[in-house]
């Protein structure tokens, strides 16, 4: 009893620290990959680390016009993305430490918390380029949230259960659970999400002088540490949103249990996130940037999937 708990424990550990830790490898690899396609050198793998760096030895400059709500609010944000990394499958097939507490109904209702702190912290800058981006953001929110909880609701009727784990295993145990309608349009449908909640969507750019700046625009007036804190969870929430849709909707094989697996389950999620870094790259330099309005259109279509598979799950007698 007592090395199963070490055993969870030992797991649990691995897991949270390669979210902290490899979560800003895989921007940086992301983005070397895009200048090389591009034609140029691109910047170093390691540069999000540096930038990390960089901005907590900086000095932090806050708004007159801000709260506390707008100094607190990153160093909440990233907690409750470090939460997340404690309750589903980023790296280690079978249940951490923390896996009963939060099913995944409770994962997305906390991603839409953590958005919704970081939206309302912006407003307290007072910033006219921060409303911009916070109204741009709240036009599309309705249907990126929508997604994200429908999604895991059908993948709840799918499976029988909101436990990520158990869906995992439903999963790899039967190829045609796999294959079946129902899994594939969920899938596409969280696929088009995560391009859509990480910046990989042909659209959106962090230069200043783009109008596809959407997200980076709520990070306008932050700076030092409060602004490391915040890229670094942004960071974090790639790597989750991306764990899950590798680990229990793309590729649901291959992760290893047992009290070396944590260990070697790195490496398989390494070579799992370069398959995926590479899907994003060739989406983001083969297609022609789209314009902001036709984003609504992208995640109104993802949001259609996601009801397509629970009207065929319903249909189907939840099989």
């Amino acid at each position: 009893m007592a090395s199963n708990e070490a055993y969870i424990v030992e797991e649990t550990i691995v897991q949270v620290l390669s979210v902290i830790l490899l979560s800003p490898l895989y921007q940086g690899i992301y983005e070397k990959a895009v200048a090389r396609i591009q034609g140029r050198r691109g910047q170093s793998i390691f540069q999000p680390y540096y930038d990390i760096y960089k901005l907590i030895k900086k000095e932090v400059l806050v708004p007159a016009t801000s709260s506390e709500i707008f100094i607190f609010s990153p160093y909440v944000v990233f907690s409750i993305y470090l939460m997340i990394s404690f309750v589903i499958p980023v790296v280690y097939p079978q249940p951490v430490l923390f896996t009963p507490t939060v099913d995944f109904l409770g994962g997305a209702l906390l991603f839409s918390l953590a958005s919704f702190i970081k939206i309302l912290a912006s407003m307290q800058s007072g910033s006219n380029f921060v409303a911009l981006s916070t109204s741009r953001i709240l036009s599309f929110a309705f249907l990126s949230e929508a997604t994200l909880i429908t999604v895991f609701f059908g993948v709840a009727l799918i499976t029988g259960t909101n436990n990520p784990y158990v869906t995992l295993s439903y999963l790899t145990e039967d190829i045609s659970h796999y294959l079946s309608l129902t899994h594939v349009f969920i899938s596409v449908s969280f696929f088009m999400l995560w391009l859509f909640e990480t910046g990989k969507l042909p659209v959106e750019s962090s230069g200043l002088s783009e109008l596809g700046m959407i997200d980076d625009g709520l990070l306008y007036e932050y700076s030092g540490k409060l602004l490391a804190i915040l890229k670094w969870g942004s960071y974090i929430k790639q790597y989750l949103l991306g764990s899950v849709l590798l680990n229990v909707f793309l590729f649901p094989w291959f992760l290893i249990a047992g009290p070396l697996g944590a260990i070697e389950d790195v490496a398989i999620m390494f070579g799992k996130w370069m398959l995926l870094v590479l899907i994003a790259v060739i989406i983001n330099t083969t297609l022609a940037k789209l314009r902001l309005f036709k984003v609504q259109d992208f995640l109104a279509v993802a949001f259609l999937l996601s009801l397509f598979s629970l009207i065929l799950t319903v249909l189907q007698g939840g099989e």
